[in-house]
């Protein structure tokens, strides 16, 4: 069966690429920053350095260079300094999958969960991180992804599959000193939309909505300004090249705006806008979307919904898709929850699941945490479209579609205990 990703756009497999040499330069890059601002600080803080207190040392050259080494040493902090100040993280993402439909391919509307009765590795993440800060303003970020989630990411790619998809993320950061502070972005970054993320463990649920997979973009290539007004209201904006592109694929840009609320500790509104000519060669045609996230939290239980809207001109016919999720998280104990998910989607024209239909789909999860790192979640799903949408092993098309399955993920990060 044809299978797509988001926006209708077949998917394949990429080469793996190696990208630690691109990690370690990276990682090389920030350390004279450092350097120079601990320089600046010990300047500062001890003015003996400069010759100021003290007269000059009578020694010689050799000297005189073993002592501005050692001080540069002392001021800098070494190469410990920057892990110090750096996050490392990562995980290990696995899952089985049972299909009613037995797909002999990949199972139809999923995403990144797609084999039916086998063990999958669905995710390997290896990243750095650095905040900047109001004492260290630079900072950087770099996700390298390996297996078959990023292959279906980065299927759209302009530039190719292969040359991107094992680098989810890879930006630089400065936090300008404005106000409560202006966080400015350059690079590649996962999109702001959407309830849930790439990463299973950040998730309520194992397998992504359907509003995860189709209506809205991965990630972006560009620019995004970040500033928190206050403790109840953040903004940020984006200039990127469009959704899914690396590569541009026209001469136009896609602008993005949002906007973050916090009224109460309990309840948080995010409400997301991008714009822009999303076709390739095509600078005229716009793609809209509007995405909006609300939770609340009372106590063990937890209430998420997420609607999505979305339209575009395709050879002078405006096409267009929406959607909504709703989520309920109750923590039974600090080892259990139980997490249901409910969704409706609504592709009439095709655009995005290549298909004219209505989708409903049913998730209901169970979450134990095994270990401090080690987190299983068990997970019923149903998904139904008002037309035969999903072809079963035999060749018979129905318009339903079960599954049972669990995800086992391991992930560590430095700044966790």
């Amino acid at each position: 069966m044809r299978v797509t990703t988001k926006l209708g756009c077949v998917y394949g497999r990429g080469a793996r690429v190696a990208l630690a040499s691109a990690m370690m330069a990276m990682v090389a890059a920030t350390l004279p920053v450092a350097a120079q601002e601990s320089r600046l600080a010990a300047l500062v803080v001890n003015p003996d350095v400069l010759g100021i207190a003290s007269v000059a040392p009578k020694t010689g050259s050799a000297d005189f260079a073993a002592v501005g080494a050692a001080e540069q040493a002392q001021a800098s902090g070494g190469p410990m300094a920057f892990f110090e100040g750096t996050e490392v993280f990562g995980l290990v993402d696995s899952y089985y999958d049972w299909y009613s439909t037995k797909p002999s391919g990949d199972a139809p509307l999923r995403n990144f969960d797609t084999k039916h009765n086998q063990f999958g590795l669905s995710l390997l993440e290896f990243g750095l991180a650095k905040v900047p800060t109001a004492d260290s303003r630079s900072g950087f970020r770099l996700d390298l992804d390996y297996g078959p989630t990023t292959a279906i990411v980065h299927a759209a790619e302009p530039g190719g599959p292969a040359i991107f998809q094992n680098i989810q993320q890879a930006y630089m950061s400065y936090l300008a000193p404005a106000g409560k502070g202006l966080q400015f972005d350059v690079g590649k970054f996962v999109t702001q939309h959407g309830a849930e993320v790439i990463e299973a463990k950040d998730n309520w649920n194992y397998s992504r909505s359907l509003l995860f997979a189709w209506a809205i973009p991965y990630y972006h290539m560009g620019v995004r300004a970040t500033y928190a007004a206050n403790d109840k209201v953040t903004i940020a904006g984006a200039l990127v090249n469009g959704w899914n592109n690396v590569v541009e694929n026209n001469e136009a840009k896609t602008f993005g705006a949002q906007v973050v609320l916090k009224p109460t500790a309990s309840l948080s509104i995010v409400q997301n806008y991008m714009g822009g000519p999303e076709q390739a060669g095509n600078d005229d045609d716009w793609r809209h979307l509007s995405d909006t996230t609300l939770t609340y939290t009372a106590g063990a239980l937890s209430l998420m919904m997420n609607y999505d809207y979305g339209r575009d001109t395709v050879g002078g016919r405006s096409v267009h898709w929406q959607g909504v999720g709703g989520y309920a998280k109750y923590v039974v104990n600090d080892r259990f929850a139980v997490i249901p998910r409910a969704e409706w989607y609504q592709d009439d024209d095709g655009f995005t699941t290549g298909t004219s239909q209505t989708l409903k789909e049913f998730t209901l999860t169970g979450e134990a945490t095994l270990a401090p790192r080690l987190l299983w979640r068990i997970e019923y799903r149903g998904d139904f479209s008002d037309v035969d949408f999903f072809e079963k092993h035999d060749g018979i098309f129905v318009d339903n579609q079960h599954s049972i399955g669990f995800g086992l993920i391991y992930s560590f990060s430095s700044k966790t205990p």
